[in-house]
């Protein structure tokens, strides 16, 4: 039998760790991707048979990650189990009901990773009746008086922003981790 190939894209490894060792046993070949470009590229590359994606990443948000897989009719049909800390960022971008992929909040226990990954197995195959039904990114402000420098300024700023609360919710998750230990 073929190996199956699930895509773990999250930049914190503990999360790769987590997800790879909740698995079911059986013919899984898991494949990592840190951020949203080396995840994007590697859903092009390796066609996997399921996406489980951070809506948090950096270099490419999960967000933008998920609205290029929606360009896609072939990409559209792999299983999707988007994964967030804050379910009201994903749900400011994609109103729920999710109608074809599954979500899960972290942090997340084995049952309810596997129910995701159920659910959004049977939601691949419901059949589109229109690219994804999601909100628009927001809205760039297109008055004159904004210049490229300004917005590639603000952008850079949003970046920097992002690293930081990528960096935080990895100081969060080992501080948990360490909590957790102790108390056993």
């Amino acid at each position: 039998m073929a190996q199956q190939k699930i895509l773990v894209i999250d930049d914190s490894k503990v999360i790769r760790i987590r997800v790879r060792e909740m698995l079911p046993t059986g013919n899984f070949e898991v494949l990592e991707a840190q951020d949203g470009l080396e995840g994007l590229s590697l859903i092009k590359k390796e066609n996997p048979n399921l996406i489980m994606l951070d809506f948090l990443l950096p270099k490419m948000s999960g967000w933008e990650v998920f609205q290029e897989i929606q360009k896609s009719a072939t990409l559209q049909k792999i299983p999707l189990v988007l994964m967030s800390g804050r379910k009201e960022e994903v749900t400011e971008k994609i109103h729920e009901p999710f109608k074809y992929f599954s979500f899960v909040e972290k942090p997340f226990e084995k049952n309810q990773l596997v129910a995701a990954i159920k659910d959004a197995m049977q939601k691949s195959k419901l059949p589109r009746e229109a690219p994804a039904a999601a909100a628009p990114a927001a809205a760039v402000p297109t008055a004159g008086t904004e210049n490229s420098g300004e917005i590639a300024a603000l952008h850079e700023k949003v970046n920097k922003l992002q690293g930081e609360v990528d960096a935080l919710k990895k100081q969060l998750i080992q501080l948990a981790t360490f909590i957790k230990q102790k108390v056993k």
